[in-house]
């Protein structure tokens, strides 16, 4: 069976949970598909304040994130140049999506989060693992290397000389290894992760929507060494602006809880 990736709201948070079961969550081509409509969605949602990806169970009620590509779309998929630059084109598309989305996006990573799936674990702006997780890119097994936007998201998250250690020895290592990398932000024991999960969602959800937008696109826009121009620097300052800034300022005064509303 082909493999999906599903959309659930629950008030302002959306998850996007991993969907293959059989094969521990490795992405397939109809996955791409869906992630891909699924962001088209969620950028226009007015509603949500935060995004979660997840793996479901597998098959045998595993814990899993992904660990990786479905290896048995290769031969129909990606057998020759044309065909894997074409699916490179369909994850690049799905990749840019999550770093693009206004959304802040959280990954949930419980097991394994190899090749692909780790790269799509690097487009989401937070990553919280469980001690138990594992990580790696040993696709140079397969006589493959990653493609270049894959392989900027490994580089410009853990760094030149570590990606490279992670990319030729293709070792599969653990969630202390992986944090270590700057692969991931935190880890928790098994048994607190969903409570951890939760804790962030909530953390973030407390925060002003138009601020995190900001937030997401400034930090990437400022890895650019080209200077920001008038317009990005005024667009920083629109925030003074708002509703959500009133509102944030007068409950602070007042010693209550915000209510931001996006506006």
């Amino acid at each position: 069976m082909a493999g999906t990736i599903t959309l659930g709201r629950d008030g302002a948070v959306a998850t996007l949970t991993l969907s293959n079961p059989d094969k521990l969550n490795a992405f397939d081509k109809p996955m791409w598909h869906a992630l891909i409509g699924h962001l088209r969605d969620l950028e226009a949602d007015e509603e949500t304040r935060v995004v979660v990806m997840r793996g479901g169970p597998g098959s045998n009620g595993s814990r899993t994130f992904s660990p990786g590509a479905d290896i048995s779309e290769f031969e129909s998929e990606r057998n020759s140049p044309e065909q894997g630059a074409d699916y490179g084109d369909l994850m690049d598309e799905g990749l840019d999506g999550l770093r693009a989305l206004r959304h802040p996006v959280l990954a949930a990573i419980d097991g394994p989060c190899c090749g692909i799936g780790l790269a799509v674990a690097l487009a989401c702006d937070l990553r919280v693992c469980s001690e138990s997780s594992r990580f790696g890119v040993p696709v140079s097994r397969l006589g493959i290397s990653m493609g270049p936007t894959e392989l900027k998201l490994v580089a410009d998250v853990a760094g030149g000389p570590a990606a490279l250690e992670i990319l030729l020895e293709g070792r599969v290592f653990g969630a202390a290894e992986a944090k270590d990398k700057n692969l991931v932000h935190r880890v928790v024991p098994d048994e607190g992760f969903e409570a951890e999960i939760a804790a962030t969602v909530q953390r973030i959800t407390a925060g002003a929507p138009l601020a995190a937008t900001l937030h997401k696109r400034y930090v990437r826009r400022l890895s650019d060494p080209a200077p920001l121009t008038e317009a990005e620097i005024a667009e920083c300052y629109r925030c003074f602006g708002t509703e959500d800034f009133r509102e944030g300022y007068r409950a602070f005064l007042e010693k209550r809880k915000p209510v931001f509303t996006g506006r």
